[in-house]
């Protein structure tokens, strides 16, 4: 598990949580958006599983949210979320003979 950037996949090495303004030296994302969150989940209202922030529209550029914590996690690369939807899809309607 590591604290990376959710576009490309570089580490983050620095300790602490990235500034509204620091973006990725490899891509150029911003660090400190939605997508980098640990809180930042797909299936949760706003997708945000921290009831206290205030709803974001752009999940992908820097904002100001005060309970943003960089997410430690594996990357899966930037394209994975359309073949993850798709496979699950699939396993479902394996599961359920549709």
């Amino acid at each position: 598990m590591t604290r990376h950037c959710w576009k490309c996949g570089k580490i983050y090495g620095l300790e602490g949580t990235p500034g509204r303004s620091e973006a990725c030296e490899q891509c150029r994302a911003d660090l400190h958006a939605c997508r980098n969150c640990a809180h930042f989940d797909r299936a949760a209202a706003h997708q945000c599983r921290d009831r206290r922030a205030e709803p974001v529209h752009d999940k992908e550029t820097a904002n100001f949210c005060e309970w943003f914590e960089l997410a430690r996690r594996e990357f899966a690369g930037a394209e994975s979320d359309p073949d993850r939807a798709a496979k699950a899809r699939d396993d479902f309607n394996k599961l359920f003979g549709g």
